[in-house]
């Protein structure tokens, strides 16, 4: 069974209803005049902003309002309420400038205050009932809930028109940035600089992680300066990037804080963290990044971002080759030896090639255990004991092994640069897990 619901207002007589709307479609002008006079003495701050006939867009939005209450009261409460564009507009400059819509609802508020108070005189004037004067009090409410609304919409599409040209702006500031480093998707060996000398090649041209060196071409500071500007960042002195790796497609970004650049749009997320070496910095980028793997780069210069750039995307290139530990922000300085040794993969396999042919001569695992000996020997410059320590076997054994390595390398072993390249290789197939 269905229960209808008695409207006091439906009750009054239509003479009565008419008489009221036509007495409230007389007043709007003035009203509306009214309640900008006291929303202006309220809140003196509020700007007036003239349509394009000149008349102020906030007395046309009262007026307006007014005028489809009127309306809607005339043909019934049960309708649809109908609500004026313009508050859309209201809320759409508030979020233009930054500012909250906590004001605007209070002078939303401010405005059915007064409107009320004048259309009860009326109802009394004209003999409304007080049961249907209570239900047109709740329809003026709801009708300013939907105002209210409006302003939200407008507000929100500000908001995202405003987010997302930040966005723009900040990938363009970041792309100055790194104008000087080649793409963060790529292993980056061989990269080479238009007209920059051609790449060397042996021991003598091997570079710092792989790369070739690059002369310093920072990146315009005026263009820097402005669009830094335009979002609010202020240049620091010193930087660090930090290249990530997405857990998964829909990963919710790191929870950056204030200042930092977080570029989310590259296939591999990038971070510019300013002054890096500030106390606790380090913690609140390893909370944001929790549940993200990635690494940081090297504190730098600002002009110097896109070397820090190439350091973290190294380390990163590592990380998924599981040479590096993945599941945390890695400090590239706390992998100096990894990402000197292992990116010239080339180069440290040909000069592998070289200096360990010796082994060749050897079994598999003996091989590996002369390797590690020598290992410890270049490491430790100690005798069998210290040696034999640092392996966990007997000192005799460790004697024996020298002996051989004397037979295998003979006076390479004395020679300090044979030695270096020696560890150099060593310790290169120690980090890709071939030796103990």
């Amino acid at each position: 069974m269905v229960t209808t619901v008695r409207s006091a207002w439906r009750e009054v007589p239509p003479h009565q209803v008419r008489r009221f709307a036509a007495l409230a479609r007389e007043e709007v002008p003035a009203l509306a005049q009214d309640i900008l006079r006291e929303i202006r003495r309220e809140y003196p701050q509020l700007p007036l902003i003239p349509d394009e006939f000149g008349e102020p867009r906030a007395l046309v939005g009262i007026r307006q309002s007014l005028e489809h209450f009127v309306a809607h009261m005339a043909v019934g409460l049960d309708r649809p309420h109908v609500h004026p564009r313009v508050f859309q507009e209201f809320g759409r400059g508030e979020g233009m400038q930054g500012r909250s819509l906590d004001v605007l609802q209070a002078i939303y508020r401010l405005g059915v205050r007064l409107a009320w108070r004048r259309l009860a005189e009326i109802g009394q004037q004209v003999a409304i009932p007080a049961p249907a004067m209570y239900e047109l009090a709740e329809s003026g409410f709801e009708y300013l809930d939907g105002l209210v609304a409006e302003s939200v919409r407008g507000y929100a599409e500000a908001a995202a028109r405003q987010a997302g040209e930040r966005l723009r702006l900040q990938r363009r500031l970041m792309e100055q940035l790194f104008a000087d480093a080649p793409p963060v998707h790529g292993r980056g060996r061989g990269y080479r600089r238009p007209g920059g000398p051609a790449p060397r090649h042996g021991l003598a041209a091997l570079p710092v992680g792989g790369f070739p060196p690059v002369p310093p071409a920072p990146p315009s500071a005026v263009p820097l300066a402005e669009c830094a500007a335009r979002i609010g960042w202020s240049l620091p002195e010193r930087v660090a990037v930090a290249v990530l790796l997405r857990p998964a497609r829909d990963a919710v970004a790191p929870a950056v804080a204030d200042g930092v650049l977080l570029d989310m749009e590259c296939e591999r997320p990038r971070m510019v963290v300013p002054e890096p070496d500030a106390p606790g910095r380090r913690e609140l980028l390893a909370r944001a990044a929790a549940g993200w793997s990635g690494a940081i780069g090297p504190a730098v210069p600002l002009p110097d971002a896109a070397k820090s750039l190439r350091w973290a995307a190294s380390a990163v290139d590592l990380m998924e080759r599981g040479l590096l530990p993945t599941g945390e922000l890695l400090q590239c300085t706390e992998h100096t030896e990894a990402l000197v040794l292992l990116p010239p993969e080339e180069l440290i396999e040909d000069l592998t090639r070289r200096r360990l042919a010796p082994l060749e001569r050897c079994g598999p695992t003996h091989g590996r255990r002369l390797a590690e000996t020598l290992l410890a020997w270049l490491e430790t410059r100690g005798g069998a004991p210290e040696v034999a320590a640092r392996l966990g076997v007997h000192p005799q054994t460790v004697r024996y092994r020298l002996r051989q390595i004397r037979e295998l390398w003979g006076a390479d072993v004395d020679d300090p640069d044979r030695r270096f390249e020696l560890e150099l290789v060593l310790r290169a197939r120690r980090l890709r897990g071939e030796l103990g």
